[in-house]
């Protein structure tokens, strides 16, 4: 008991000694890159003295000790500046562009996680096949191929060529603020609305950025998977199951397959947590309108209240998930706890 509430609080104490890290990180980068964010505000235009009286309001003028403070009391009590893009809050534009990137990440996790778990067990059960060939084929195929490139090839051929697939956005014209927006996701909105068009027209163009990033992800996780299997399935367990007689299903899936669970924890957590950062390219490609497009165009345009902001809420969400992956450790894996 006094392992598990020592491991425990030395869990809970990483948390905030982590995102204190990450707080002193983004805070220098905001700092040392090139940008004057009192021009961002002001403009490149504005007189001396304006720039001046502009600088002194925001404390640049302070030491950089007196400005980190001032920045650290600020994300302890919840405020992450405002944004000179959008004038708004950075929280407001956080929970406004969020929404699109959870969705986005979360459908292609999950065709990324079933299908990269079911070619990575079916390549490490079948090693030196034509099958097994086929999947690390297309395993390198999923880290070689730019994603631009694909990105652009999938809009010609399905939207402009074929017409299979709607374009670009996150929902048709027609549909536009027609789903009152309760959760911000708009396939659960527009399913608990009963507005089953507008649901099937958000899931179509769901399809190709999704698409799009789960081909990248399962190219990932399939190769994880196929390695953890292979270390399984040459295990001394494995060989006494297969002489006792057992069925080659009951050995791969409740034997071998449940000790790779927990390392396949960490890598579809590790994977989920990057696209939900914001996959920058996909969502510029296809203009959706995301937590990686909000972080490009801010830095675009000097927005570093924006940039910071967004970049700790990023931070936060890997910290989130490696917590979760830690209890789902213990819950798979009773040697952990």
């Amino acid at each position: 008991m006094k392992a598990r509430l020592g491991a425990l609080a030395a869990t809970a104490a990483s948390i905030p000694i982590t995102l204190l890290g990450l707080a002193v990180v983004t805070f220098f980068i905001g700092r040392v890159v090139p940008i004057d964010p009192v021009l961002a505000v002001v403009g490149d235009r504005a007189p001396a003295d304006v720039v001046e009286r502009a600088r002194i309001e925001l404390g640049l003028d302070q030491p950089l000790l007196v400005q980190f403070w001032r920045y650290l009391t600020d994300i302890l009590t919840g405020n992450l500046g405002r944004s000179v893009m959008t004038s708004n809050t950075v929280w407001e534009d956080i929970a406004r562009f969020f929404p699109a990137t959870f969705e986005l990440a979360t459908f292609a996790i999950l065709v990324a996680a079933i299908l990269g778990i079911g070619l990575g067990v079916l390549a490490a059960t079948r090693q030196g096949s034509w099958a097994d060939q086929a999947v690390r084929v297309f395993c390198l195929a999923g880290h070689s191929l730019p994603v631009f490139v694909l990105g652009l090839i999938s809009l010609l051929v399905f939207y402009a060529w074929l017409g299979w697939l709607p374009g670009p956005g996150r929902q048709g014209i027609v549909y536009q603020d027609m789903v009152e927006p309760i959760t911000g996701l708009l396939t659960l909105d527009a399913a608990l609305a009963n507005d089953w068009p507008a649901f099937w027209d958000a899931v179509l163009h769901l399809i190709q950025p999704a698409g799009i990033l789960a081909f990248f992800s399962l190219a990932y996780i399939a190769r994880m998977t196929r390695a953890f299997m292979l270390a399984e399935l040459r295990s001394e367990y494995v060989t006494t199951a297969r002489a006792k007689g057992l069925s080659s299903t009951r050995i791969v899936w409740r034997h071998a397959f449940r000790n790779t669970l927990v390392p396949l924890v960490t890598v579809i957590f590790l994977t989920y947590a990057g696209l939900l950062e914001g996959a920058v390219l996909t969502e510029t490609i296809f203009a959706w309108p995301g937590l990686g497009q909000y972080l490009t165009v801010s830095l675009l345009n000097a927005d570093m209240n924006a940039v910071l902001g967004a970049t700790l809420v990023v931070g936060l969400i890997y910290v989130v998930l490696n917590l979760l992956a830690d209890l789902l450790y213990r819950l798979m894996d009773p040697r952990t706890r």
